[in-house]
C-alpha cells in the first residue's frame, strides 16, 4: 500500500478569560453600548490590561451617554474576574479611560511640498498571471497611499511628491502603465493623525460571500479578499481563490460574486444590519470567533442564493 500524503496542522482557541479576549470583549461591549443608543456611532475602542488594571482608550464619536468605567467592571465581572486571587477584581481594579472624538480628517474621508509626518498607510494591488501554479506579477493595478501631512500643503503637491519620492524609487517602471490607478490621499486632508477606526464590515461581507460560494455548489473551499481606501466607496480589489475546487474558473466565480454582493461599506452596513447594537451582539463575537456560529445576530453567516447565467443542459 502506497504511503498516504499526510501532514499535521495545529489550531488554537483561548477562553474568554484570556487577557487578549478580555480586552476584545470590553472593546465590543463599549461598541454595543454606543450602538444601542446611537446607531450612527463611530467606535474605535482599544483595551489593554495588566494585573488589577484595565485601560480603555481610542476614538469614539457618539451621541450615546456611555459609562465606560461601568462597562469595564461589568464585563470583567461576568467573565469571572471577581478577586485578586484570579488576577483581577472587577470591583476594586484600577480603570483608566482615555476616549477622544475621532479625528475630523479621518471622519471626513470615511463618512464623506510636505513634511512626511508619522501616520500613514500604503496598499499596492498587483495583477498576476497563474503560470502552472506560480504567481507571476504582470503589472501594478492600483497604488494607494494615505499619508499625514503639513497643513499648508495642497493635494496636487502631495500627489506629485508621492509619485516622485515614494512610488518611482520603489515600484519598478516595467510594472507601471497608463492604466495604473493612483489613490493618493483620497480622503483629502490628513493633517491630524493617530489611531483610526478599523472597520470589520469588510471581513463580514467577505465571509458571507465565501460561505455563499460553497453553499451554492460553486466550490468546495474558497477564500475571498477585499481591500479598500479611505474615501473611496468601491473596493480597490476583490479576489477569489477556490484552491482548485471550483466547478467553474475562479475568474467566473469572481464575476458572480461582484454581481451578487455590494461591497461598498455603506451598503454592507445596511445589508448586514450592522448598526443594530445592544443585547451584547458584538460582545459575543469577541470570544470564540466571529464566524461559524449559529446565531441570528451573526447576519454575515446567512447564505445568499446566488444568481448567475447557468449554461443550458439541454
Amino acid at each position: 500500500m502506497a504511503d498516504v500524503d499526510t501532514f499535521l496542522f495545529t489550531s488554537e482557541s483561548v477562553n474568554e478569560g484570556h487577557p487578549d479576549k478580555l480586552c476584545d470583549q470590553i472593546s465590543d461591549a463599549v461598541l454595543d453600548a454606543c450602538l444601542a443608543e446611537d446607531p450612527d456611532s463611530k467606535v474605535a475602542c482599544e483595551t489593554s490590561t495588566k494585573t488589577n488594571m484595565v485601560m480603555v482608550f481610542g476614538e469614539i464619536t457618539t451621541k450615546a451617554n456611555v459609562d465606560y468605567e461601568k462597562i469595564v467592571r461589568d464585563t470583567c465581572r461576568v467573565i469571572g474576574f471577581t478577586s485578586d486571587g484570579v488576577g483581577l477584581d472587577a470591583d476594586r481594579c484600577k480603570v483608566l479611560v482615555n476616549i477622544e472624538q475621532q479625528s475630523p480628517d479621518i471622519a471626513q474621508g470615511v463618512h464623506g511640498h510636505f513634511t512626511k509626518r508619522p501616520d500613514g498607510k500604503t496598499q499596492v494591488t498587483v495583477e498576476y498571471r497563474n503560470d502552472h501554479g506560480a504567481m507571476v506579477p504582470i503589472r501594478v493595478h492600483t497604488v494607494l497611499i494615505s499619508t499625514q501631512h503639513d497643513e499648508t500643503v495642497t493635494n496636487d503637491e502631495i500627489a506629485r511628491d508621492l509619485k516622485e519620492h515614494v512610488i518611482k524609487p520603489v515600484v519598478p517602471e516595467k510594472y507601471l502603465d497608463e492604466k495604473t490607478i493612483f489613490h493618493l490621499n483620497p480622503s483629502g486632508r490628513f493633517v491630524i493623525g493617530g489611531p483610526t477606526k478599523v472597520d470589520r464590515s469588510g471581513a463580514y461581507i467577505a465571509r458571507q460571500a465565501a460561505k455563499s460560494i460553497v453553499a451554492n455548489g460553486l466550490a468546495r473551499r474558497c477564500i475571498v479578499q477585499v481591500s479598500y481606501a479611505i474615501g473611496v466607496p468601491e473596493p480597490l480589489s476583490v479576489f477569489v481563490d477556490t484552491y482548485g475546487t471550483g466547478k467553474i474558473p475562479d475568474k467566473e466565480i469572481l464575476k458572480i460574486v461582484k454581481e451578487n454582493f455590494d461591497f461598498r461599506p455603506g451598503m454592507i452596513i445596511i445589508n448586514l444590519d450592522l448598526k443594530r447594537g445592544g443585547n451584547g451582539r458584538f460582545l459575543k463575537t469577541a470570544a470564540y470567533g466571529h464566524f461559524g456560529r449559529d446565531d441570528p445576530d451573526f447576519t454575515w453567516e446567512v447564505v445568499k442564493s446566488l444568481k448567475w447565467d447557468k449554461p443550458s443542459t439541454a
